[in-house]
């Protein structure tokens, strides 16, 4: 079973369980991913979060409950996990712009959410294999150490932050508060502490020679595991940064032999040759395995 029929294992679960209370670790389980990863990849391929779908799925079938039945409209809004008609109602108007009284009562036109069919994505995505491809390289252990951020997938919303991350970093110094540098010009970025509701740590750091065990407030220890990995060169600005990132859990992943295996992403940014955020130098490290 590939990476597409995978997630539309999970898709066909949402469906089944609509007017369920759904659990995104039981949903992403369906795929055998991480709640995380499932996340990660279904954003990168759709450009919106598990959530979303799923919320304008309910409502997309509520719709349809207004028009063909003669049901309530609490007892629709409490059948699709609302707990009061008001919320519902907010719902409802966030996502047609319209009460759902006045929708069952009007002839009106809404865009609902039909349901995804991942299997449309395979040839399209094929299609959009144009960017580097990375080189496969096998890295010995290495120890960061680092300031740790808090962002999220929520809304692509790290996408925004990570940039604003490293000006922290440079703009408070940080760097000068790690001792025992290997490599003193090269800037480790690393996404780990994955959480099932999309939050994530991000580190800002530097390589050592070994761990300090008296870290300043902020500052974390992070090993990088050794391992095979995927390197990405990107030489561009942060939005090619960006794009890059999407690349790789939106097409490359689902279709290269490779799967990603657990530990953190990565990337190293040549501090000397890089200037932000039109002229970036930079490699993107994936945990991978065949």
């Amino acid at each position: 079973m590939d990476y597409f029929e995978r997630i539309q294992s999970s898709i066909e679960f949402i469906e089944k369980n609509l007017q369920n209370e759904l659990n995104i670790t039981e949903i992403a389980s369906q795929s055998c991913f991480s709640a995380f990863h499932f996340q990660r990849i279904f954003q990168a391929i759709t450009g919106f979060s598990v959530q979303k779908y799923i919320r304008y799925r309910r409502l997309s079938e509520a719709a349809t409950l207004l028009k063909e039945t003669k049901e309530n409209i609490l007892e629709i809004a409490i059948s699709f996990q609302y707990g009061s008609q008001e919320a519902f109602t907010r719902a409802f108007v966030n996502c047609f712009g319209i009460t759902p009284a006045r929708y069952r009562k009007v002839e009106a036109i809404i865009s609902q959410q039909i349901k995804i069919n991942f299997l449309d994505y395979k040839d399209r995505i094929k299609g959009d294999l144009v960017m580097n491809k990375p080189e496969i390289i096998l890295l010995n252990k290495s120890y960061i150490i680092g300031y740790e951020y808090k962002t999220t997938l929520n809304n692509e919303k790290y996408f925004m932050e990570i940039p604003e991350f490293y000006l922290d970093f440079g703009r408070n110094e940080y760097y000068l508060r790690i001792p025992k540098k290997v490599a003193p010009n090269m800037s480790y970025g690393i996404a780990t502490n994955f959480r099932d509701d999309s939050h994530f740590s991000f580190v800002v750091g530097e390589e050592v020679q070994e761990f300090n065990t008296e870290l300043e407030n902020g500052f974390v220890n992070v090993e990088i595991p050794e391992g095979k990995y995927a390197e990405f060169k990107v030489n561009g600005t942060t939005d090619l940064v960006q794009n890059t990132r999407r690349y790789i859990y939106g097409a490359w992943l689902l279709n290269s032999k490779y799967k990603r295996r657990e530990g953190p992403d990565f990337e190293i940014t040549d501090v000397l040759h890089s200037t932000f955020p039109n002229k970036m130098k930079m490699k993107i490290y994936i945990p991978i395995k065949e």
